[in-house]
C-alpha cells in the first residue's frame, strides 16, 4: 500500500498530546507519511473536536493535564465510538499495557518514541480497521449466499444461477476445483430450494468401496449377502423428499452410474436383495473435481449420466479468479476461528497481511482456511504475526530456490552458487518493482528500517 496515494482520502489522524514539540513531530512525521492530522494538548480538546469532526484514529498520550488518556479511552468505549485508538506513555508497564488492550485500545507505545514504529502502529491499525469496515459493509449489503462469502462479479453471479436452479427439482452439477466449497454451494441450494425443511444427505463417492456402493445407495434386505444381518435402508431413503449430495461423483463405479441414472429417469430404486422396486422423492446434487468429458473418452464416466447431469452445471471459480473476495474472506475466517478459539484478534502484523493477500492458494478456500486456523491456534497477545502462518505462505514471494539434501553442494559439479548479498540484493530490488519504488513500503514488507534500506540501495549504486 502506497501511504501517499490512500491515506489522504480518509478522515485525520486526531494526536492528543501536551508537549508541544513531541505533537508537533508527531503530526509533521505523519503528514510526511501522507496522512491528515489534528492536533490538540488535552483530551478535553480532543472531545470538543470530536464533536463536531471525524477521525479515523487517535494518537494518545496517557499522563495529560485534566482527564487523562486512559479515562479517554474508557469513555470513548463506554459510549460505543470504534475509533481506532493508539496509547502511549513515557511510563509504560506491562500491567499498563495489558489493561489498555483490555479498555479497547489498539496498540502500546513507550516514550522516547522511535518514529519508524510509530508509522507502523498506524499502518496496522489503519489496515485493520479497514479490512473489518468492508467486511462490515458487505454484509450489510447481503453479499453472500447462505454463508458463502463472496462480493466479487463472478461469485455474485454464481449466487445468482443457484438462487433460480434451486426452485427447480432438476439434477445440478457442481463443477470445481478441490477446496472451493462444493458441499457449501449444494447445501446453500438445498436451503434456498422448496426441500429445505426436508433431509440433506451428503456422501463423498471416493470414500465408499465399489463392491459396497450399491447397498449404501439404495440399502439391502436381511440375507441379501453374507453379513446382512437386518434390512437396512440405503442413502435415497435417508434423504427421501429432500437431496442427497454426491460429492466426487467422478469416482463412481460404470455399474452404479447404470443404477443410478435409472433412479433419475424412473425415480424408483431396488435395494439389494429385494425383489421389488420402491418410489423415491430425491432431488440429485453432483459434484467433482474431475473433467467429466474426458473421463467419458477414457470410458470411465457414462456419457448418458453426464448429459443427464449436466443439463444444469454450476462451476465454482478457484480462488485465483474471485478478485477481492480474499480479503473479505480473511476478514470473515479471522472472526470465525477467534471466535472458535476464544483468541481474539485485535492486530495483524503488516507483513503476515501481505502476505495473506498475495499468496495463490492452489488449495483454494480450504487452503485458506486452514491456513488462518493454525495462525489464529498459534497467535500470541491478539497479534497475529508472520510467523504464525504457514512456511509455503510466508516464503511464497522470495526469490531464492529451496534447498534440501539431495541439492548438490557447491564445487562438487562445479556449480557456482550465488553470495548471499547477491541474493539479498536482487530480493531488495524485487520487492522495491512491486511496490513501485516505494521505499518506505519496501522497508516495511523487508522487516527494515527505512535508513538501512536506503543505505543498502547506495552501496549497490557505489
Amino acid at each position: 500500500m502506497d501511504y501517499h496515494q490512500e491515506a489522504p482520502v480518509h478522515p485525520p489522524i486526531l494526536i492528543v498530546e501536551d508537549d508541544p514539540a513531541i505533537l508537533e513531530l508527531l503530526e509533521e512525521e505523519l503528514r510526511d507519511a501522507g496522512y491528515p492530522t489534528l492536533g490538540v494538548e488535552s483530551a478535553e480538546d480532543a472531545i470538543a473536536t470530536l464533536s463536531h469532526s471525524q477521525v479515523e484514529l487517535i494518537i494518545s498520550d496517557v499522563r495529560l493535564p485534566g482527564i487523562s488518556g486512559m479515562t479517554l479511552l474508557e469513555n470513548l468505549r463506554r459510549d460505543g465510538n470504534p475509533v481506532g485508538f493508539i496509547v502511549i506513555t513515557a511510563f509504560g508497564t506491562i500491567e499498563q499495557a495489558v489493561e489498555a488492550l483490555k479498555i479497547g485500545a489498539d496498540d502500546f507505545l513507550t516514550k522516547p518514541l522511535d518514529l519508524e514504529n510509530v508509522r507502523d502502529a498506524v499502518f496496522r491499525v489503519l489496515e485493520n480497521r479497514r479490512l473489518a469496515s468492508r467486511l462490515a459493509n458487505a454484509d450489510h449489503q447481503n453479499m453472500n449466499f447462505h454463508g458463502i462469502v463472496g462480493t466479487s462479479e463472478v461469485m455474485q453471479g454464481l449466487f445468482h444461477d443457484a438462487s433460480r436452479l434451486a426452485k427447480s427439482d432438476a439434477p445440478i452439477l457442481i463443477l470445481g476445483e478441490s477446496g472451493t466449497g462444493k458441499e457449501l454451494l449444494a447445501r446453500a441450494i438445498h436451503a434456498e430450494s422448496l426441500r429445505h425443511d426436508m433431509p440433506f444427505v451428503a456422501v463423498n463417492c471416493a470414500s465408499i468401496p465399489s463392491e459396497l456402493m450399491e447397498s449404501e445407495f439404495f440399502g439391502h434386505v436381511k440375507g441379501a449377502f453374507t453379513g446382512a444381518n437386518e434390512t437396512r435402508p440405503g442413502l435415497f431413503q435417508a434423504a427421501q423428499g429432500g437431496s442427497l449430495f454426491l460429492d466426487e461423483i467422478g469416482e463412481m463405479s460404470p455399474n452404479l452410474q447404470a443404477k443410478l441414472l435409472r433412479a433419475l429417469q424412473e425415480m424408483t430404486i431396488r435395494a439389494v436383495g429385494a425383489e421389488k422396486e420402491e418410489r423415491v422423492d430425491v432431488r440429485i446434487i453432483a459434484a467433482t473435481h474431475r473433467d467429466l468429458e474426458e473421463e467419458i473418452e477414457k470410458a470411465n464416466f457414462r456419457s448418458d449420466l453426464f448429459y443427464r447431469l449436466e443439463t444444469f452445471s454450476l462451476r465454482i471459480p478457484p480462488l485465483r479468479e474471485r478478485e477481492g473476495d480474499i480479503e473479505r474472506l480473511l476478514s470473515a475466517l479471522i472472526d470465525k476461528h477467534s471466535r472458535a478459539r476464544d483468541n481474539p484478534i485485535q492486530q495483524v502484523e503488516p507483513l503476515a497481511l501481505q502476505a495473506l493477500l498475495t499468496y495463490s492458494y492452489p488449495g483454494n478456500v480450504r487452503e485458506l482456511e486452514n491456513a488462518i486456523m493454525r495462525a489464529v491456534t498459534l497467535a500470541e497477545d491478539g497479534i497475529l504475526s508472520h510467523a504464525d502462518l504457514p512456511e509455503r505462505i510466508r516464503r511464497h514471494g522470495e526469490d531464492m530456490p529451496p534447498i534440501n539434501g539431495n541439492d548438490p553442494i557447491p564445487g562438487d559439479t562445479g556449480q557456482q552458487w550465488p553470495r548471499l548479498e547477491d541474493v539479498e540484493r536482487r530480493y531488495i530490488q524485487k520487492v522495491l518493482e512491486a511496490t513501485g519504488g516505494n521505499k518506505r513500503r519496501t522497508a516495511d514488507i523487508l522487516g527494515i528500517a527505512r535508513k538501512t534500506l536506503y543505505r543498502r540501495l547506495e552501496e549497490d549504486e557505489g
